[in-house]
């Protein structure tokens, strides 16, 4: 609706909607002029001086070639019109104002009709009678000023002749004009100002993925013919001051004055802004726009320079107050790469600085209030420059702030700092004190900024239903009793949005939410677009939905006890005919990356149907991979991945295979794995293998599988060792329940109990019949290989070794996040870290105590 034009949406209406608009002009002539006539000022002629009388004769002439144009390419079915234009054309000139009267009346009830039906009349319509409305005030400037020097060359020619008091009137007039004329060039220029707020806050929603259209120049087209008016205006009162004296004229001078440093301050803006969430040690850019830079510096030779300064919220409402203050020494960040000159475009007609590669080097906090955390934190970038009016011999202090920013020293940091921008972008009003924003918003508001996250983020034009905001509602206020009505009349805060708990879980509303976006951003946006996934749907409501659904009936919802997760629910039809419906465990990033949702669907034989009774080879069809049957260019038989769920009895039965021999800590547990179950999903595995533990450690394998001992010259077995164990990080790449093998090229000897992530390996000395192993590497490998340089995890690649000055104390360390950043901070590549943090933080805790991790004591 945002292209539309009113006429676009009448045309489609029924007729009878406004069967009582077109009765003194018929819906045939409407239907003739139709987007001619709304772009034209009806609205704004509102008088009947010559101004205004000039203005509708012309108005009116043009509306009469456009009906004589439309009608030379009709037939002859419609023989009155023409008779009736020639009518209209007689009533025009008999009374134009009349037919203002009746424009303007059709309008109004088109827009009503339209408010009616839709609630809001189409954003370039309003655009547009905006755009009308300041330019037939600058139309009305110009025709006054040359009435002023009209009257002033009337003065001029005949002051010798004319008597004293005809002089006298004269003056007066010429007085008046003149004091009309700045009044009305202030109000005018209050409609400019707040236009260019406007399109500041156009800007910052833009910043949460509203549309926005950046084109300066029809803003610059303003401020340039306001521009021209001021020194027109100028010019003619330096004249009356001459002729008349300037006590004629009390306080004008100053008005004037007042209002031109308005204008030129207000022409200088931020036109692409920074990153709201910068960095530190990251370079950005940022562009600076002059609007009146054509009009002031179009012979200079020499450009100012503009410069860029961190500010705080304090320091940014102090500057608001008194733009030009003390230079004050306190420095709240360090910036590099801060200044850069104005330049000037002739072909573009743009002049702007650009600054390329900020560097926001570091940032001093500032005293916090309460529970308020460095990520509610927020500050702005100033940029500010000087600039002379050589023709009134004037400098202006030029200055303009950044959108917020919440300065982040760690990628640990970027969600919650997220939060604090995108809330502000939101719920900031046009004009305020910097940087004052709601704590309470009503929920609606907080829909509609749900839901232009969700679209702008996932690129999709699919968005959020009432059924969604429904579900939303209950998870943020913790609510399943009211209704969707109540919920319009709740207000949502700060704290429910990022800073309380949601209820039995570790994350807050906006960190569940964001991930959710991530995620189908990711990997779900096709299957989003495409409606096969209900996403924001409870548990209960659930239920409702599949079990009256034929048996296999499943849908797809976001975890709402994970971040960044989406399940399967389906219906299981029981032999008595009961029906229970289940939830396979979620699916996180990391599952989808290496199956699709759309195959690992298809590998589960019981769902046959998506929610409503749709086949799921149809609805998820054009999803699936094609699987490739024959071999590749290199000669190898293709393999792929098939996840099953555990206990389902159509799947085929999984292959046993001895494993190492339960520890006491496993022997409680149960069968090892390497990741732990929910009792309320039911896990699937990436490969259907079961472990059969041997109790005893020093029971003989069965025959078929004990290979021969080898030996050496003498005949004596040869000891041999174990490979190194996979890492948790890949025996998590499938789904968390995953149970995933592979072999990697460190052997090292194990203690009896060593412990590695929730599985425990057997001392290799404990077995001989796996110590004679052949296919073992023996103990001198070992050695060999021990004095080597360790690549940390298998998975990285050789040039990422942890170096061997390296010394890490992880004791300091309370979280994953914490863990991340100290080991960024001693250089290792961040690629890596998501690797091997999960055996930093939950295994060399508990073996080194407060030992430094080193590259000698690392396999210790």
């Amino acid at each position: 609706m945002s292209k539309m034009t009113l006429w676009s949406i009448v045309s489609k209406m029924p007729p009878e909607c406004f069967n009582s608009l077109y009765v003194e002009f018929p819906l045939k002539l409407r239907q003739l002029l139709g987007e001619w006539l709304e772009n034209q000022p009806w609205e704004f002629l509102q008088g009947s001086d010559a101004f205004y009388t000039s203005t509708v004769g012309s108005i009116l002439t043009n509306m009469m070639k456009e009906l004589c144009g439309a009608l030379s390419g009709r037939g002859s079915e419609d023989e009155w019109i023409p008779q009736y234009v020639n009518m209209l054309e007689a009533l025009c000139r008999r009374n134009p104002l009349k037919m203002v009267e009746v424009f303007r009346s059709i309008l109004e009830g088109e827009k009503a009709v339209i408010l009616k039906q839709f609630h809001r009349l189409p954003p370039s319509f309003c655009q547009k009678q905006e755009e009308m409305k300041f330019n037939l005030a600058v139309q009305r400037l110009c025709y006054k000023l040359n009435q002023i020097h009209t009257m002033e060359e009337s003065m001029r020619q005949s002051k010798e002749n004319l008597p004293v008091h005809e002089g006298a009137l004269k003056g007066q007039q010429w007085t008046s004009q003149i004091m009309e004329a700045v009044t009305e060039l202030e109000n005018v220029q209050v409609q400019l100002v707040k236009r260019i707020s406007i399109w500041k806050r156009q800007q910052q929603l833009a910043g949460n993925g509203a549309p926005f259209d950046g084109d300066l120049h029809p803003l610059q087209d303003r401020c340039e013919s306001l521009f021209d008016v001021y020194l027109q205006l100028s010019q003619e009162l330096v004249k009356a001051d001459t002729e008349l004296g300037m006590e004629h004229f009390p306080g004008v001078l100053d008005r004037l004055n007042s209002s031109l440093s308005v204008l030129v301050k207000s022409s200088f803006l931020v036109e692409h802004q920074p990153p709201q969430v910068p960095k530190t040690q990251t370079k950005f850019q940022a562009n600076v726009r002059f609007l009146l830079g054509l009009k002031l510096f179009s012979n200079s030779a020499k450009l100012p320079l503009v410069k860029a300064t961190v500010v705080t919220e304090k320091q940014a409402r102090e500057l608001v107050r008194n733009p030009v203050p003390e230079r004050s020494s306190e420095n709240m960040g360090d910036i590099v790469n801060n200044m850069a000159s104005l330049e000037l475009n002739l072909t573009t007609r743009v002049c702007g600085a650009s600054f390329k590669n900020i560097l926001l080097k570091k940032i001093k906090r500032c005293e916090r209030k309460g529970s308020e955390s460095v990520t509610e934190e927020k500050c702005a970038i100033l940029f500010s420059t000087d600039v002379t009016l050589s023709a009134h011999n004037v400098t202006f202090h030029l200055q303009t702030f950044s959108l917020p920013l919440v300065v982040i020293v760690h990628g640990n940091q970027d969600n919650n700092a997220k939060a604090t921008v995108l809330w502000d972008n939101a719920f900031s009003e046009v004009e305020r004190i910097p940087f004052v924003v709601a704590d309470l918003v009503p929920w609606p508001r907080m829909c509609e900024m749900l839901n232009l996250r969700f679209v702008s983020e996932v690129q999709t034009s699919h968005g959020l239903t009432r059924d969604h905001f429904f579900f939303l509602a209950q998870k943020i206020f913790n609510d399943s009793t009211s209704t969707a009505e109540d919920f319009q009349e709740r207000c949502v805060s700060w704290a429910q949005f990022n800073k309380e708990l949601l209820p039995n879980r570790g994350f807050t509303f906006w960190q569940w939410f964001d991930g959710v976006v991530d995620l189908t951003k990711k990997y779900l946006k096709n299957y989003w677009s495409d409606k096969l996934i209900i996403g924001f749907i409870s548990k209960q409501y659930l239920q409702k939905l599949l079990l009256p659904q034929l048996d296999g009936t499943f849908l797809l919802r976001f975890s709402d006890s994970e971040i960044g997760g989406i399940t399967i629910a389906h219906i299981q039809k029981n032999v008595d005919g009961s029906a229970q419906v289940q939830n396979i465990q979620p699916f996180c990033a990391k599952d989808l990356a290496i199956r699709s949702l759309a195959d690992r669907i298809h590998d589960l034989k019981q769902l046959q149907y998506l929610y409503k009774e749709k086949p799921k080879d149809i609805a998820f069809k054009a999803h699936y991979t094609k699987e490739q049957s024959e071999k590749n260019s290199w000669g190898y038989v293709p393999t792929r991945i098939t996840i099953i769920v555990e206990g389902d009895q159509s799947q085929p039965p999984p292959i046993s295979i001895p494993a190492w021999p339960a520890s006491p800590q496993e022997s409680s547990q149960g069968t090892p794995t390497n990741s732990i179950h929910s009792s309320m999903y039911s896990p699937p595995t990436s490969v259907p293998i079961s472990f059969s533990p041997i109790q005893d450690p020093n029971l003989t394998p069965p025959a078929p599988m004990r290979p021969s001992f080898p030996t050496d010259q003498s005949g004596s077995p040869v000891s041999r060792a174990p490979a190194w164990p996979a890492c948790p990080q890949e025996s998590s790449q499938g789904t968390t329940n995953s149970t995933i093998h592979s072999s990697v090229d460190i052997p090292v000897p194990l203690p009896p109990t060593h412990q590695l992530g929730n599985v425990s390996y057997p001392n290799i000395l404990s077995f001989p019949w796996i110590a004679e192993d052949p296919r073992s590497p023996t103990l001198q490998d070992v050695e060999n290989q021990m004095s080597k340089p360790m690549n940390i995890c298998p998975l990285l690649p050789e040039t990422e070794l942890l170096p061997e000055d390296t010394a890490m104390d992880i004791t300091i360390c309370n979280s994953q996040d914490d863990i991340n950043a100290l080991l960024m901070e001693n250089g290792i590549n961040p690629m890596a870290v998501d690797a091997f943090s999960p055996l930093l933080e939950h295994n060399l805790p508990q073996t080194l105590g407060n030992e430094c991790i080193t590259n000698q004591n690392w396999m210790a």
